[in-house]
Parts: C-alpha cells; sequence; structure tokens
C-alpha cells in the first residue's frame, strides 16, 4: 500500500517513515541513519532522545499529561516564569504552535487598539515573511503562492518590500494600523536578516503613532542564532514576541510575550485554547529553556555557528552556482543563482537532511547541540552532491 494514500497531500513525502531518533542522527524503517541539519524544521534543539527531556517527560506523564486552562498547573507556571525571567516580556499566553501564536498576537494587538479607535485594525507585514497557515497569520504572510486558493481573506493586512524603510514609512501614512509584524530573520522567506536600522525604524514609528511591533520569533528564537532570543542582537525590543517550535523540546508548545499594556487589552474570553500549555509540553519547555539559556550553551552555538559559516563560504568559494550564504548562528542558508532543484532530495538520499526556503535558498538548521566534526561530515557530503551534479 501506498502510506502516501493514507493522508491529505499537504505535503509531499516519499521514502521510508522514520522510526526513531539519537543526538545528531535520525533512522528510518529500513535501517538507514541521517544526519539530521534540519532538526524537524528547526524543533530539536537538543537533537534527538535528549536525556534529560527524556527523564523529563517521562516523569510529568506520570503525573499529570492534561488539565483545563479553567486551572493552573505547576508545569504553566515553571514554564511562563521562565520566559518571563529570559525575555522583555511581563505576561504570557500559552498555545500549541507558531502559527497559532502569531494568531494571537494579532488579535491582541486589535483589541489593544480597538480601545484607541475601532478603525486602527491594519496590519503591515513584510514580503517572504512566513507567518503560519491559519488564516490571520496566513494572510500576514506576504506570499501570494499561500493565498491561492483561500480566498476571500481577512481584511486590513497590507505588504510592505522587507528591509525597506521608504516604502513601509508610505505605507503606514495610508491607513491606521494596529500591529507591524516582522521576523528578524526571515527563514522560510529565505534566510533574510532584517537590518537593525530597518527594525529601529519599525520600533520608532511604531512607537509614535501607538502601533504594537510584533517580532515572530518562531524560527529564529530560543537559542538559534546564538543568543537565546534574536531581540537581543538588533538592539530592538518588540511589545510583543511569538515563539514556538524548539520552545518545546519536540512537543507541540507556542507562546505569546507580551508587555503588561498589551495584556492589559485581553479579558477572559477574549481568546483561549484547549491544549495551549500542555503540563507534558511546558515541562519540556521549562527543561530545554534551563539547558538553551545557559551563557556557555549559547556561546557554543554561536561559536559553531561561525564554523558553519565558513564552510558553507568555502562551498561558495568553489561552486560558481552558489549566490550567497545567507543567516545567523545556526540558521544558515545557501542561496543558488538558479533554482537547485532535486538537490535537497538528493542530500537525503545521501545520508544528509536539509530544508528548502524561498529565493533558490536551501536551509542548514542543525540542532543546537552540533559539533565540529558533524558539521565538516554535512558539509562533506553536501560538497560530494554539488559535485556530482555539476559532472
Amino acid at each position: 500500500m501506498d502510506i502516501n494514500n493514507l493522508f491529505i497531500p499537504t505535503y509531499k513525502r516519499s521514502g521510508s517513515p522514520f522510526v526513531k531518533g539519537a543526538g545528531m542522527y535520525l533512522c528510518d524503517a529500513d535501517g538507514k541513519s541521517y544526519l539530521d541539519f534540519c532538526s524537524g524544521i528547526a524543533v530539536n534543539a537538543l537533537g534527538h532522545a535528549h536525556p534529560q527531556l527524556v527523564e523529563t517527560l517521562q516523569k510529568q506523564a506520570a503525573e499529570l499529561i492534561h488539565t483545563s486552562n479553567l486551572y493552573f498547573s505547576k508545569p504553566q507556571i515553571d514554564f511562563a516564569e521562565r520566559l518571563i525571567k529570559h525575555s522583555f516580556a511581563s505576561k504570557v499566553f500559552l498555545c500549541n504552535s507558531g502559527t497559532e501564536a502569531n494568531e494571537a498576537a494579532i488579535k491582541f494587538a486589535r483589541k489593544k487598539a480597538a480601545k484607541i479607535s475601532t478603525d486602527k485594525y491594519h496590519v503591515l507585514s513584510f514580503s517572504e515573511g512566513f507567518h503560519g497557515r491559519t488564516y490571520g497569520s496566513m494572510t500576514a504572510t506576504a506570499q501570494s503562492k499561500i493565498h491561492s486558493g483561500f480566498g476571500p481573506l481577512p481584511a486590513g493586512f497590507h505588504y510592505s518590500p522587507f528591509n525597506d524603510i521608504k516604502t513601509a514609512g508610505d505605507l503606514l501614512e495610508l491607513h491606521d494600523f494596529a500591529a507591524i509584524i516582522v521576523e528578524p530573520i526571515q527563514a522560510e522567506g529565505g534566510v533574510n536578516v532584517a537590518d537593525v536600522d530597518f527594525l529601529k525604524f519599525l520600533r520608532e514609528y511604531a512607537n509614535s503613532h501607538s502601533i504594537s511591533l510584533i517580532f515572530d520569533e518562531i524560527q529564529c528564537g530560543t537559542g538559534r542564532t546564538g543568543t537565546l532570543w534574536c531581540y537581543e542582537q538588533t538592539g530592538v525590543t518588540p511589545d510583543i514576541m511569538t515563539v514556538a517550535k524548539p520552545i518545546g523540546g519536540g512537543l507541540p508548545l507556542g507562546a505569546v510575550l507580551s508587555t503588561d499594556e498589551i495584556a492589559a487589552s485581553v479579558s477572559p474570553g477574549d481568546h483561549g485554547s484547549t491544549f495551549g500549555g500542555n503540563p507534558a509540553a511546558c515541562a519540556l519547555g521549562a527543561k530545554l529553556l534551563d539547558i538553551v539559556a545557559e551563557p556557555a550553551f549559547l556561546k557554543q552555538v554561536k561559536t559553531n555557528g561561525n564554523y558553519l559559516k565558513s564552510k558553507l563560504e568555502e562551498l561558495k568559494a568553489k561552486y560558481p552556482s552558489i549566490r550567497s550564504v545567507r543567516g545567523e548562528g545556526l540558521l544558515l542558508g545557501l542561496r543558488f543563482k538558479n533554482d537547485p532543484g532535486t538537490l535537497v532530495d538528493d542530500c537525503k538520499a545521501a545520508g544528509l537532511l536539509i530544508a528548502r526556503a524561498n529565493l533558490n535558498t536551501v536551509r542548514f538548521l542543525p540542532p543546537l547541540i552540533v559539533r565540529q566534526e558533524d558539521i565538516d561530515k554535512a558539509v562533506g557530503i553536501f560538497d560530494d552532491v554539488l559535485k556530482n551534479a555539476a559532472e
């Protein structure tokens, strides 16, 4: 039986299913091992079967797996306290995913703006950004291919070129905006790094016009760029930050981090989530933050990120088909002059997992526990694949 026939075809998948993982490696049902430089699309920050996460999950599962958000649970409290301790935020909303976090962030920003004017509901986002697949987050995603076939979309969303201060400023003057949502590093969009001056402009404009500035750190946050949060490298602090992907240690978990001013606009019944802040996921989230937030751990991410970047620069010098090396820390991309075609599939066949992105870009998203010998092996496999493709 073709296993693809079991599923609605929202993904293009092939090959033997994965059955187990350990550290930097995944293994499929046929016994083949893969060096994982995709990490579940930036989810498995500590690799596979990390012993502290396994122990934490087993302990929590034996105590409490689920309870209602009509009540508090101890893991929720522990996790929220860590998020607030390690960020600008004063309040937290817990959900299950990045798209849910962005959906909630947009709602919270609009609720705050509605207290100023019912006409103050517009949302600005940027070309090549990606914020999710639910209707609000999808509409905030400035990619027509994501919207195709799903209209009509919610009203009030507007798009400006990424890193273009003048165009953003002109557009912001045309409507009464509730929110600006931006990724400090666009991952899915092609590993595009926001200019600090661009983010500073958005911060200043938002301050002077009572607009909520939302940073989407779902993929670039939680240690991936060498600081716990990407905004720390920019000197620009948002009003709202959305996090997910690695934050739950591999279980579904997302969060909206906000200032008190944002939170004061939200009342019981305005939003919710049955499974948001699941005790098992929050227990993993708290443990993961304890590990990743350590200065020595983050320093190692930065060191290994620089090492991987230097190796990718060597490939760029070797292959004229590569246009540029992009990104920070362990969120890195190679942009090709033309469509890289089957490169990701060819790498998988050779035992290396990487991910595609827009604008002819492939992403390298290894677990944050990656070692230099893992990097050497991954780059060696990638080099061989490129060499074979060029022959």
